[in-house]
């Protein structure tokens, strides 16, 4: 027996079927099990009764930061006072105390119709940080219901020393993780480009940087990576976040860039929540803004994702597991228009970029796993009363 969801609205970019229904059309849902039967258009003029979603994707967060800023305090807008002062509660970091803060957040994800996450996990002395294998624990445990990939977060500079980065390679190699880099104007930066670039290619493993996480002019990380995944010919496999730089660049130099940066394959994710708290004057009105250019990248054929990023943590001390909050805030912040068309940043490209098995475009088929959204279109979900949702999970209504 099929079950069915009447008149709810399916923006255009999740969309998998084809037809010419319009961009206001609304459709009645029919799905068997745990997976889609058909999708049919109402009659023209239906009202929609909702607004539908495929489960969210958050593609950088920091699991093992998280809900700390009770105990380091925040870092009010200085970027590396916040990794000094959580290098500080590193040091203490167990097992122990580590499991119950992730698994927190996979819960609070979860709640909130969160299917996918990448998480980054402090990588930064030569040893086995002890997340590494709480991750590995929470992947087994959540195996069923969220997938979960980690990233290894290392200084570029920390690569020169060669044995070192190649164990640190293997062991991300072994967990079935993803090598990452902090890049931050480091001197010398081709040079321990290559390194990174050769240990993805000795490994093969895919790369995800946190690069130009600030407001300075010449800090041309996304660049040099660009460049180097063209030459290595690594493209599709690299994933950027952060480019806070590329805000106050001269629109010519941005738009050269993202050129290369969508020639190269690259995906570029924004973290609104994270780069609005951190970047700009505290001592006055900030009017740089912190946020990359995002309407530019996806012009230029980029990839592009919103995020969560940091939660209740010195870099920043609000926030929650909920990738429609960083939606919204992202759209204001970056004056991003339709609303509804920036959607797929927290829902398909995510999945594209994760390589997950179902890219969440809804089509005859593809697994019963929805949400369904009180507003009745973009702009009624910029409201928080919009926000509310229903879950389905495997063709079953979840509470």
């Amino acid at each position: 027996m099929n079950t069915e969801l009447h008149a709810v609205r399916i923006p255009a970019a999740l969309r998998g079927f084809g037809g010419k229904a319009g961009a206001d059309a609304v459709f009645n849902l029919q799905w068997h099990g745990e997976h889609i039967t058909a999708i049919t258009p109402c009659p023209a003029g239906t009202p929609a009764q909702g607004l539908l979603l495929s489960p969210l994707v958050d593609l950088h967060l920091h699991l093992d930061k998280t809900y700390t800023v009770q105990d380091t305090g925040a870092a009010n807008g200085d970027l590396f006072r916040a990794i000094d002062m959580i290098a500080a509660h590193r040091a203490g970091w167990t097992r122990e105390s580590l499991r119950p803060r992730m698994q927190r957040a996979l819960q609070e994800a979860w709640d909130h119709g969160v299917r996918a996450v990448r998480t980054h996990i402090d990588w930064m002395t030569p040893d086995r940080p002890p997340a590494v294998d709480v991750i590995a624990e929470l992947r087994q445990a959540w195996r069923e219901r969220l997938q979960i990939q980690w990233v290894s977060l290392t200084a570029v500079d920390q690569f020169d020393d060669t044995e070192w980065a190649h164990w640190l390679a293997r062991a991300v190699k072994a967990g079935g993780g993803v090598l990452g880099c902090f890049i931050y104007r480091h001197p010398g930066l081709p040079r321990r480009l290559r390194t990174v670039f050769d240990l993805a290619e000795a490994y093969d493993l895919e790369l995800d940087f946190h690069v130009d996480e600030g407001l300075h002019v010449d800090a041309t990380g996304l660049r040099s990576i660009a460049e180097m995944t063209l030459q290595r010919r690594w493209q599709g496999r690299v994933t950027c976040g952060h480019a806070c730089s590329l805000s106050v660049q001269t629109a010519d130099d941005a738009q050269q860039t993202l050129a290369l940066v969508a020639q190269a394959g690259i995906t570029l994710t924004a973290l609104p929540t994270t780069n609005l708290y951190l970047q700009g004057s505290w001592s006055e009105t900030p009017v740089p803004r912190g946020i990359t250019r995002l309407s530019e990248a996806r012009t230029a054929g980029v990839r592009t994702c919103l995020a969560s990023d940091n939660v209740a943590d010195p870099f920043f001390p609000y926030g929650c597991y909920d990738p429609l909050e960083a939606w919204a805030l992202g759209v204001q912040a970056a004056h991003l228009a339709p609303a509804e068309d920036w959607l797929d940043s927290v829902t398909v490209a995510p999945a594209q970029t994760m390589g997950l098995a179902w890219d969440g475009r809804f089509n005859k088929g593809c697994p019963a796993d929805f949400i369904v959204l009180d507003a009745h279109d973009g702009l009624q979900a910029m409201a928080p009363a919009g926000r509310r949702r229903r879950i389905c999970r495997q063709g079953q209504w979840i509470t």
